[in-house]
């Protein structure tokens, strides 16, 4: 194995991504939303409007990428972030944090993809491609380094500050340096060898296209909803840890006379601390399962991640907040050893003739999924209590999903 190469541009690949990740909001943002005032079911809108405009936007970003150029395309995602965090800021109304998930999920639409390219695009200038999985693993783990000491930082600028909403203009500092830092990057960067002769494939009509020609093959079906549901149910639930977290600290003896919310910061920072090293631990020792039969792997895996879903939501109930919380993490470091896995399941059971037909068609799939559960998640946390949410959409989740199982299907190979 040949020594990575680590030079200049190697350190600003990582810097970009510890930089990236450090929205020092994530690890409050349903209590700041409920803070605000908006009731769940807004809140699930909300979170389904970024996710249709981060999958409408992202073939189309892809082909701005090609034609204007990869580091303008992300300067403008930068850009976009910046709007939204300011919006956040600003926002006291539910018409206003609507604008500000949509800059939110632009500035996603536009970097997702982009970076990788970029990347990629370096190790073949250089002639490194024998390192791109080594070098790309390097640069990657410093994105989680930088959502680790988010978390860090987060819950001690709250516990000093006392609020939620400072940390998205504190936020904003990170991206502005990022922002200098793109400007930085070599100019042969902004665009791929060959660039024009792609720009007629980007188009949001083929993927819809795709979708439609592979989903009428019922085996295709199961394979979309094996890979995909599990991440657009974690996807759509997963901020409601923090509701979980704040109960667990009023546990806690350590600061009783600080202000609750203060408390409340330093702690959930630590635990997202904890949950971001597990979470890690979790995507290193997933290839230990990949010599295993990737299928049955993947739907236990589902069932896993739906069983503790429901675990936490009955904990809920019962008002065992902690073993509640611990099985909410669970999901997490499922999700975590499920992601490397799914890569070569999808490989092994679809024929290349149509493999980017059926990543198209997941990738419009999960966002759809995302989308629905956000809001019958929100709606049903509001009717009822979060508790219930869980109980009911994970069950409903793993029902679906074992019937599909149980579903006599050929695999998508004798279909072609």
């Amino acid at each position: 194995m040949n020594t990575l190469v680590k030079d200049r541009q190697y350190y600003k690949f990582s810097l970009y991504g510890f930089l990236k990740n450090l929205r020092f909001f994530d690890a409050f943002f349903i209590l700041f939303l409920v803070e605000k005032g908006l009731p769940y079911t807004q809140i699930g809108i909300l979170y389904a409007v970024r996710e249709i405009v981060i999958n409408v936007l992202e073939v189309p970003s892809g082909f701005v990428a090609d034609a204007y150029g990869r580091k303008n395309a992300l300067l403008g995602s930068f850009l976009a972030y910046i709007v939204s965090f300011a919006l956040f800021y600003f926002s006291g109304n539910f018409n206003l944090f609507l604008m500000a998930f949509v800059f939110y999920g632009i500035g996603d639409a536009f970097r997702t993809g982009t970076h990788k390219a970029m990347i990629m695009d370096y190790l073949k200038i250089k002639r490194w491609e024998d390192q791109k999985f080594d070098y790309y693993g390097h640069t990657r783990s410093w994105s989680q380094m930088g959502s680790a000491v988010s978390s860090l930082l987060a819950g001690v600028l709250v516990f000093y500050t006392g609020n939620y909403t400072n940390v998205f203009l504190y936020s904003i500092v990170p991206y502005l340096v990022n922002f200098g830092l793109i400007l930085s990057y070599p100019r042969q960067l902004n665009y791929s060898s060959g660039h024009k002769s792609k720009i007629s494939h980007f188009n949001f009509t083929d993927t819809i296209k795709s979708f439609f020609r592979v989903i009428r093959y019922k085996s295709v079906i199961r394979i979309i909803n094996t890979t995909s549901v599990h991440s657009a149910y974690l996807k759509a639930v997963k901020d409601y840890i923090q509701v979980l977290m704040v109960h667990v600290v009023a546990l806690v003896p350590l600061f009783a006379t600080s202000e609750p919310g203060k408390k409340n910061g330093l702690f959930i920072g630590i635990i997202y601390f904890m949950i971001y090293l597990l979470t890690s631990k979790a995507s290193a020792v997933s290839s230990r399962f990949s010599r295993r039969d990737k299928s049955n792997i993947a739907f236990v895996t589902l069932l896993i991640g739906f069983g503790l879903g429901t675990f936490s939501g009955v904990f809920y109930l019962a008002d065992i907040r902690v073993l509640a919380l611990i099985a909410f993490v669970g999901v997490f470091i499922i999700e975590n050893i499920r992601k490397p896995i799914l890569t070569g399941y999808i490989a092994d059971e679809v024929p290349n003739n149509i493999l980017a037909s059926v990543i198209s068609a997941q990738s419009l799939v999960q966002t759809i999924m995302t989308a629905v559960f956000a809001v019958v998640f929100g709606f049903l946390a509001d009717q009822f209590s979060i508790g219930v949410a869980l109980v009911t959409v994970s069950l409903a989740l793993a029902a679906v999903s074992v019937l599909l199982k149980l579903t006599a299907l050929p695999k998508v190979n004798s279909l072609f």
